[in-house]
């Protein structure tokens, strides 16, 4: 397991995000991309996972509704993968939406990214649902988490 520095950050450093998501996701997005998905948000949390100063993974969530706060997008470099990297991102952001007394986390899904899945489930989330994207060729797995119990 990698002891990570993890950091929250700001929209000036989505130019990072862009190249951490660039090398962990296909097709690649833009500093744009980012930015308009963040427009005219009230609340939303930018992480980025390092290890020995370098990133390595970032996670970006943000607010659904006023008690509900959702995880977008965690991603984590090839080379650490298995390193404990994503749960360390996932933990930081519930604990994150706790102090910030959000009552529920949502999180969705592929169905094809097994460790993922398996995390939500490692995590305490609860399978609340599935979708079909056609954009995708997927189901997406929807999970949510009671935050205000005490966290795993």
């Amino acid at each position: 397991m990698a002891d990570a520095d993890i950091v929250v950050v700001g929209q000036g450093e989505l130019s990072l995000v862009a190249d951490l998501y660039n090398q962990v996701f296909r097709p690649g997005k833009d500093e744009e991309f980012f930015k308009r998905r963040l427009a005219g948000r009230y609340q939303w949390l930018i992480l980025i996972a390092h290890v020995e100063k370098r990133p390595v993974g970032f996670s970006i969530s943000m607010e659904l509704k006023p008690d509900t706060w959702f995880g977008w997008l965690v991603g984590v470099l090839p080379d650490y993968r298995r390193a404990k990297i994503a749960t360390q991102l996932l933990k930081a952001e519930l604990e994150w939406a706790r102090e910030h007394h959000y009552a529920l986390s949502r999180y969705e899904c592929f169905n094809r990214h097994k460790p993922m899945l398996h995390l939500a489930l490692t995590l305490g989330y609860d399978v609340v649902g599935i979708r079909w994207d056609p954009g995708h060729n997927d189901n997406i797995i929807i999970f949510e988490k009671d935050l205000t119990t005490e966290p795993n």
